[in-house]
């Protein structure tokens, strides 16, 4: 078992950079695959990126490609999503989840666990 906190998220205008957190409970966060998932209001949960149990793999959305880095610290137990260049587009509640297959997808449906979200909103 896992739990996951999001934090980090906030107002920011167009153009301007944010960094959300996600601090997870449990000694078993280190084997497990991590991934960022965003919902805007009437639209489906939409995969942002994921990042491999030791880091060294990530993996993201288009929409995001060369904007966003995810990124992990085993040792605090903590995953970032560093979001530079924000558009209006990106406003959504964002959301952390595990993955205790280590399998990095891009489907929400392979993710056990997940936080209660932190609110990111982008002023054009």
């Amino acid at each position: 078992q896992v739990q996951l906190v999001e934090s980090g998220g906030g107002l920011v205008q167009a153009g301007g950079s944010l960094r959300l957190s996600c601090a997870a409970s449990g000694r078993t966060f280190s084997s497990y695959a991590m991934g960022w998932f965003r919902q805007a209001p009437g639209k489906e949960r939409e995969f942002v990126a994921a990042i491999s149990w030791s880091g060294g793999s990530t993996y993201y959305a288009d929409s995001v490609k060369g904007r966003f880095t995810i990124s992990r610290d085993n040792a605090k137990n903590t995953v970032y999503l560093q979001m530079n260049s924000l558009k209006p587009e990106d406003t959504a509640v964002y959301y952390c989840a595990a993955d205790p297959e280590g399998r990095m997808s891009g489907s929400y449906r392979m993710y056990d666990y997940w936080g209660q979200g932190t609110q990111v909103t982008v002023s054009s």
